[in-house]
Formats: C-alpha cells, sequence, structure tokens
C-alpha cells in the first residue's frame, strides 16, 4: 500500500511536538515558526484536502496563544472549529495531520476524546464564550489560577449565542479573555449592522491614535503601582467610551482592547502578555485576512473556505482531473437553487432566507436575481425560522434553506412559531443524513425524527433531483401547514431532467418495481441504494419489491396497504437516524393494523457515527447496497457469509 504523502516541516516546526517545545525558542524566532506552519497546511491541504483561509488566517494568532499560554492547563476554546488546523498541528498531531477528515483519522474540528488540548468540541458557531464562561466560573470554584481564552472568529461574532455569553460574562466578572478574529468573513462574507460596527472601529484613524497612545501610557504606568494603572485603566474606558463603537463590548462589561494587528506576531504576544495580568472579562478584538498567506485564498475567500481536491500549492489550480470535468451531475443544493429562481420568477409572493450560507445552499443565484427577496441573516438559525414566520403571516412563500444540523439550532422556533401558528414556511434541508468528512456536528440525522414529531409539518424527500423540483412546486403552493424537503450533501443522479414543473401529490408515493416476499419501502435517494441492490440481487433470482414512498408525514398509508397484503416482510431504509424516523412510522402504522408483518428498519444506529466519505459512513452503518443485499437475503432465509 502507498504511503500517504506527509509534507516535511520546517526546520524550527520539525522539533515542536507540543507547546513546551515552542516555548523554547526566542520571541524573535515565531515568525519563521508562523511561516512554516502555513506553509506545512497549504502543503497538507493541497493534497488531502480540508478547510483552508481560516486556518491560515489565525497562523500568527495560534502561535502567540500557544507561547503565551500554559496550554493545556490554560483552556483555549476555538469558535468555528475549522481555524484550529494550526493549533492541531503544534498540540502533538503533527505526524497524524495527513488523515485529516479520512475515514478513521483526526476529525477536522477540535474534539475533547482526541487531545487533552481541544478543551471542547466545535463543529458549529458562537459556543466558545458560553463554553468558555462554564470553565471560568468552574476554575473559581476550584480555586486555580487557570487562563481561559475564547477564540471566536469567521463570523461567529453574528450568532446571538455569542452576546448572550457576553451578557452574562460581564455581570459574573469572572476571569477570561474573548479573542474577537474580525476577518469580516464566514463562509461568505458577513452581513448586517455588526459587520459595519466592526469596519468603524477598524477604519476609525482618531480612535486608532488615541488608543494607541493610552495603550503606550498603560505601558509606561505599569512600575508605577497599582493605583497609577488604575488611574490610566479609568481614562482609557473613558475615552473609548466616548469615541469608538467598542463601548459596546464595554457597556457588556468587557474590557475592550483593539483593534490589532493578528498578522504581527510579536504584537500579538505582547498584548496577550499584558492581557494575562488584567482580571475580569477582556475582550481583544484582532484584525485578520482569511486565507493571509496564499494568494488565491486571499482574493477568493468563499472558494478556498474549503477544498476537497488536490490543486497546485504555488497558482491553486486544480490537479484533479475530475474537478476539471464538465460532464458531472449537478449538486442537489444546486438543483434547489435553480429551481428556487425558476418558481420565483412565476410567484412573486415567493421570498427566500438563509443563515450565512448563500453558498452551500446555493441561494446566490436567487439573492442575484432577486435582491430584494433573498435575505442572509447571519449566523443565526433562530431568528431565521422565525423571520420566514414573520414573513408568512404577510402572505409570503417564505422558503427557509438550512443545513439538517444547524436547523437543529432553531427547533423550539420551528415548534412554537411555526408548527402552533400554522404557518406555511417551506424548509429546504440540505446536508441531510450522513454528510462525510465533516462529521459528528454536520451530518444531518435528526431532522426526520424531529418534525415528523410536530404537528402541522410535512416531512418529505425526494428519491431525485426530479422529484426535489416537482416537490419544491407542490410545497410552492401548499398552504395548509408547513413543509420541509430534505436533501442530501453531494451530486445527483444525473437523470435527464423535464423543464416544466408537476405536482407531487401529498402523502403519496409510487412503486418503483414490485416483487416477492420481501417489500423495501425507501425514503429519500438513499432509494437509489436500493435500485443496486435490486440489481444485483435479480441476478441470484431474488426480486424484492421496491417503493419510494417520499413522505414520512403524511405516510402513504394506501401504499403500505397494498404491501401488507401482497408481502410477508417489510424493509424500511433512511438516511437518518433510526429511532424515531421514517420506519418508526411506517412500523406504527402496520402495528395499528394488527397485521403480523414484520418491519425491519435500516437506518443509522443509535450512536455517534464518526467522519469519512459518505459511502464508506453507509457501508459502515449498514444502509450501502450490500448492506441492503444482505438484509434482503436475510429476510428471504438466505444464509449471508
Amino acid at each position: 500500500m502507498e504511503e500517504p504523502y506527509k509534507p516535511e516541516p520546517g526546520k524550527l516546526l520539525k522539533d515542536i511536538y507540543v507547546p513546551s517545545d515552542l516555548k523554547k525558542l526566542k520571541p524573535e524566532q515565531l515568525q519563521q515558526v508562523c511561516d512554516e506552519l502555513r506553509e506545512f497546511i497549504i502543503d497538507m491541504v493541497s493534497v488531502h484536502g480540508g478547510h483552508f483561509g481560516a486556518s491560515l488566517g489565525v497562523i500568527e494568532l495560534t502561535v502567540a496563544l500557544h507561547y503565551t499560554y500554559n496550554t493545556p492547563d490554560d483552556k483555549i476554546i476555538w469558535d468555528v472549529g475549522h481555524q484550529a488546523y494550526g493549533h492541531k498541528i503544534l498540540t502533538g498531531r503533527r505526524e497524524e495531520f495527513h488523515t485529516n477528515r479520512k475515514y478513521q483519522g483526526l476529525s477536522g474540528f477540535p474534539k475533547r476524546s482526541e487531545s487533552e488540548y481541544d478543551t471542547f468540541g466545535v463543529g458549529h458557531s458562537s459556543t466558545s464564550i458560553s463554553a468558555g464562561l462554564g470553565m471560568a466560573i468552574a476554575r473559581d470554584l476550584d480555586k486555580s489560577d487557570k487562563k481561559v481564552v475564547s477564540v471566536i472568529g469567521d463570523g461567529a461574532m453574528t450568532g446571538g449565542m455569542a452576546f448572550e455569553a457576553l451578557n452574562n460574562a460581564g455581570a459574573l466578572e469572572s476571569d477570561m479573555l474573548v479573542v474577537l478574529n474580525d476577518n469580516n468573513m464566514s463562509i461568505d462574507p458577513n452581513v448586517g449592522a455588526l459587520k459595519e460596527y466592526l469596519a468603524e472601529i477598524t477604519t476609525s484613524k482618531t480612535f486608532n491614535k488615541m488608543r494607541d497612545e493610552i495603550y503606550d501610557l498603560l505601558g509606561h504606568f505599569k512600575s508605577a503601582g497599582d493605583k497609577m494603572r488604575k488611574v490610566a485603566s479609568k481614562l482609557e474606558r473613558a475615552m473609548t467610551a466616548a469615541i469608538t463603537p467598542g463601548a459596546l463590548f464595554q457597556a457588556l462589561g468587557f474590557k475592550y482592547y483593539g483593534p490589532v494587528d493578528g498578522h504581527n506576531v510579536d504584537a500579538l504576544r505582547r498584548h496577550l502578555e499584558d492581557l494575562r495580568t488584567v482580571s475580569g472579562p477582556k475582550l481583544l478584538h484582532i484584525v485578520t485576512v482569511k486565507g493571509k498567506g496564499f494568494a488565491p485564498a486571499e482574493r477568493e475567500q468563499t472558494k478556498w473556505h474549503a477544498q476537497s481536491s488536490p490543486f497546485d500549492k504555488i497558482t491553486g489550480q486544480p490537479l484533479s482531473a475530475s474537478q476539471r470535468s464538465t460532464s458531472q451531475p449537478p449538486k442537489y443544493q444546486d438543483v434547489f437553487g435553480d429551481a428556487l429562481v425558476e418558481l420565483a420568477e412565476e410567484n412573486e409572493d415567493i421570498v427566500a432566507i438563509t443563515p450565512a450560507m448563500p453558498s452551500g445552499s446555493s441561494l446566490w443565484p436567487m439573492m442575484n436575481r432577486f435582491p430584494n427577496r433573498a435575505f442572509d441573516v447571519g449566523i443565526a438559525e433562530q431568528h431565521a425560522v422565525t423571520f420566514a414566520a414573520g414573513l408568512a403571516t404577510q402572505g409570503k412563500k417564505a422558503f427557509a434553506a438550512l443545513y439538517s444540523t444547524f436547523l437543529q439550532r432553531g427547533y423550539d422556533q420551528v415548534i412554537h412559531d411555526v408548527a402552533v401558528q400554522n404557518l406555511p414556511v417551506v424548509f429546504c434541508i440540505d446536508r441531510a443524513g450522513l454528510v462525510g468528512a465533516d462529521g459528528p456536528t454536520h451530518h444531518g440525522l435528526y431532522d426526520i425524527s424531529y418534525l415528523r414529531a410536530l404537528p402541522n409539518m410535512v416531512v418529505s424527500s425526494p428519491m431525485n433531483e426530479q422529484e426535489l423540483r416537482d416537490m419544491l412546486y407542490a410545497a410552492s403552493k401548499y398552504n395548509n401547514a408547513a413543509w420541509a424537503v430534505r436533501y442530501p450533501r453531494g451530486r445527483s443522479t444525473g437523470m435527464d431532467v423535464r423543464k416544466e414543473f408537476r405536482d407531487v401529490e401529498l402523502g403519496k408515493g409510487r412503486i418503483i418495481a414490485d416483487g416477492e416476499k420481501v417489500a423495501i419501502l425507501s425514503f429519500g435517494p438513499i432509494g437509489n441504494y436500493v435500485l443496486d441492490a435490486r440489481t444485483e440481487l435479480q441476478k441470484e433470482g431474488i426480486t424484492p419489491g421496491h417503493f419510494d414512498m417520499r413522505f414520512a408525514k403524511p405516510l402513504d398509508t394506501e401504499l403500505i396497504d397494498h404491501v401488507l397484503s401482497n408481502y410477508d416482510k417489510i424493509i424500511t431504509i433512511e438516511d437518518g437516524t433510526k429511532l424515531g424516523g421514517f420506519g418508526s412510522a411506517v412500523a406504527e402504522y402496520v402495528a395499528e393494523q394488527g397485521v403480523a408483518v414484520p418491519v425491519k428498519i435500516m437506518g443509522v444506529p443509535d450512536r455517534i457515527v464518526e467522519h469519512g466519505t459518505q459511502r464508506q459512513l453507509h457501508d459502515e452503518v449498514g444502509i450501502g447496497p450490500d448492506g441492503i443485499i444482505d438484509e434482503v437475503k436475510k429476510a428471504m432465509g438466505v444464509l449471508v457469509e
């Protein structure tokens, strides 16, 4: 077996295995470490893929933090964990970093079970200040002297939870540092008033000059005793409140410092060393460039948020033939995005909402065609759902495009603001099912279960891109309840798609193929594995029936009755948790009929599934074609090896 590519670390980096090794260096050597660390990440990702721009933007901060603080005793919590590649490499995982995001390899995000340096698991955003405050209060209760640093950036400050935590932390007055990594980006450019607020700070020449003078003054007063330092600190707070929007953080109870250049490692080190001696809640505002040090990533930050295929580490040009191919089927998200524009052309009441994912959810076509009817609300899923509900109360047809894993963050609003009020919001649920290399924080496994439990909610999933287009059309005309349409990450089937839309009858599935003895009821694109499995089974004279159910709620009970009358056993399959999902719905109905037809539920088991390719994970949990073949044979009484 060929050895995986491992780039050679630089002269200084090769001897840094843990932060204590970094601390052996002189301060003037840290810039070289940064350069070598940045080059190592570019080398690695150019071959193996992974998140990219965010980690390049915090190289200097990462080095300065681990040089200044005594990790792992001191706690560093990373928000939106794709910033943490440099952190992982400096904390004992350089030799294994080629396995990053690969099956059974390192996670692409900080993970507590992976390293003692990963203090908190972070795949989603806006959690670091809350978690950091919890650690700080625990430290206070234990009467220890650990330091706590929460690094929040890449758009995470637009999440409401971050401000809830700031408000609480300021009131509790526990000693902690928040580093605001201000790069004006999440995956797409940041939006909203906060973006303008921070921009005003960073471009105010008057404030910057005054800030520098006050900071120098504080430095001179270090040897003059606590009383003089307190006077200088009061002067700083008063002047800051008078002339800068940094007063927002001061009003929340934080001492504000910044903005400072996030790519000057020596300045960062000095600021961090100084702030170690300042008690209470503090916020250091640093300004960085996402993709720093790799020109293509600096120019096109959204495109270079992450890379899945090899690229030339000098030019950025793709090396993968598949990436250059124009014959690949479209991604499901793009099928959705194009269909939405077509529907919006015909229905002026259609509006679209996404929480900071116009690229990931393919809403850019809608935003470009109808800029007044498409809204990026920032990393704010709760707000996105209730915003959609408010639009729906006024007769607008709101399409809320969210990843399945992110919709979880707005679940209370789905219940209280949509379902209870019976508002016909359309939830377009992307990345449903096992998503692959992003792993457990991003798998979309629970939406069928958590939505099926709600009144006034339709739960559907297309088997292919034609059905996706038609379901969106049907949902755009349906006003009796909310309608959820779920579809997976990745490419569609490549089928020939007709241009015109056709209605999909609510709660009605379709017969793919009748058969004998065993009926397979599939929900969503996982049904394409059933097609593959059935082809192989037919070679052995085994012909199960196959039914594309389309709806987990309402169920097509007529079609299930047909199955109960003609088959001895039922197998259900879904790309979601087995608990409470589509299979459970079928089993509940069969039990209610009092019919002695066994139901085998195939889905994701009740455990955390790690990362890998989608196919690897489907096979691991037994819902790939081979797993389907085995289950059909068992149901038929055929011996399985």
